[in-house]
């Protein structure tokens, strides 16, 4: 089930940290994801709204996908992510990554969630500029 916008966390520094140290629920960081990438559930039809959402992702996902789940969609969220964007985890938060004993994909793919919110912030002030 989707929710709308003023049902998520913001995009702040404590919402980030919370996602990276596994307070968040997966469900909530797709949500978060999908809802920024410009998917909407529309309850009345029961069907995703994907006027919003480039077509470089309606292409491969006109549902919006599991990104914490799915290494392929989690591929195409780190691939959308300028290079000159890749490190603002550790530029912007300070995150030095995670221990060995704390590796895992899933962890992994919260990660570059963050670091994808990370990036859709900083875009996102350069348009507004």
């Amino acid at each position: 089930m989707a929710v709308t916008e003023p049902d998520l966390p913001g995009l702040t520094s404590e919402v980030f940290w919370a996602i990276l140290e596994d307070k968040i629920p997966d469900e909530t960081v797709n949500q978060m994801l999908w809802y920024h990438l410009g998917y909407r559930y529309d309850q009345a039809s029961q069907t995703w709204d994907i006027s919003q959402v480039d077509e470089v992702w309606t292409e491969a996902y006109p549902d919006p996908p599991d990104f914490i789940g799915s290494r392929p969609a989690t591929i195409k969220i780190t691939r959308s992510i300028p290079k000159e964007n890749k490190q603002l985890l550790k530029e912007e938060l300070g995150f030095g990554g995670y221990t060995i004993d704390e590796l895992n994909p899933r962890r992994t793919r919260r990660a570059t969630a963050v670091n994808w919110f990370l990036n859709y912030l900083k875009q996102s002030a350069a348009s507004n500029a």
